[in-house]
């Protein structure tokens, strides 16, 4: 299956559980998600940051402790033995949720909703905070006004990362660029690259192709120019091949004529 960006659904298996604090004379307070990769045994946590307003200084500081020792026993231990732990030995103070199980596209963005349902409102800041998750179809329009890009969703931006209007998110699906990208995989892309495109990884919509899933792929661009003999000072290039390459050896590359295709998007990274 060629990589592609499609709208993405659930495919995983996870299980989460929802953390309380039940101090005394207070009701309890949800205060984190533990959500597990059951196919991985790995752990997505997140615990509120603050705690002044649901107990006093020294339990506030316990509580803010808790996130560190939390991740300290999983990586010792593993997810699910540590939950397992983690149901048995649980005292009064601090409680934990019956397991439920879930599907997932994204743990990192079905852990914010998890959050922000059960714990406190996570305020979006588009482009911010945030950047919008895009079918590929949605991310194709962006080339031109016929038609309107609209967002399904809108994703946490990993840390550190200058956001602007022409970054997006989307799954690729496929197994052409492993390992660099895995199959439905969440990732992050900027719309149309500027400079060479020579070696780069782009998002490609293809032309005359009547299947929407396959409209569309993920591949690396290389291209062979020669110059001379075009144009009024018989100095101008032309491409004379322009070839989208898998990464997967297990997969071929294929030539396409300028005409046939148009670029996107460049693939910055893997967000998940």
């Amino acid at each position: 299956m060629p990589a592609s960006v499609v709208p993405f659904r659930a495919v995983r298996e996870g299980e989460y559980v929802l953390l309380e604090a039940a101090l005394p004379g207070q009701p309890p307070q949800t205060i984190g998600v533990f959500l597990v990769d059951v196919a991985n045994d790995r752990l997505w946590l997140r615990m509120r940051q603050s705690y002044a307003d649901i107990a006093d200084p020294d339990d506030a500081e316990v509580f803010e402790l808790l996130e560190q020792h939390i991740r300290e026993q999983v990586d010792e231990l593993g997810a699910m033995a540590y939950l397992a732990g983690l149901e048995d030995s649980l005292s009064n103070v601090l409680r934990i949720g019956e397991r439920q199980a879930i599907s997932v596209d994204s743990f990192t963005r079905v852990l914010e909703r998890l959050y922000s349902e059960h714990v406190e409102p996570i305020k979006v800041k588009p482009y911010v905070t945030h950047l919008p998750l895009y079918s590929l179809r949605a991310a194709a329009g962006s080339l031109g006004e016929e038609m309107e890009s609209a967002e399904e969703d809108w994703v946490r931006a990993p840390e550190g990362l200058r956001l602007g209007p022409d970054l997006f998110v989307a799954h690729v699906v496929g197994r052409s660029m492993e390992p660099r990208i895995p199959d439905g995989s969440l990732n992050l892309f900027r719309l149309n690259p500027v400079g060479s495109r020579q070696g780069k990884i782009l998002l490609i919509q293809r032309f005359g192709v009547l299947d929407e899933t396959a409209r569309y792929t993920v591949k690396r661009y290389t291209s062979k120019k020669v110059s001379g003999g075009w144009g009024e000072d018989q100095s101008e290039w032309r491409h004379e091949r322009i070839r989208l390459e898998p990464l997967n050896p297990e997969f071929e590359p294929w030539d396409v004529e300028p005409q046939d295709f148009a670029v996107v998007a460049e693939w910055l990274r893997v967000i998940e």
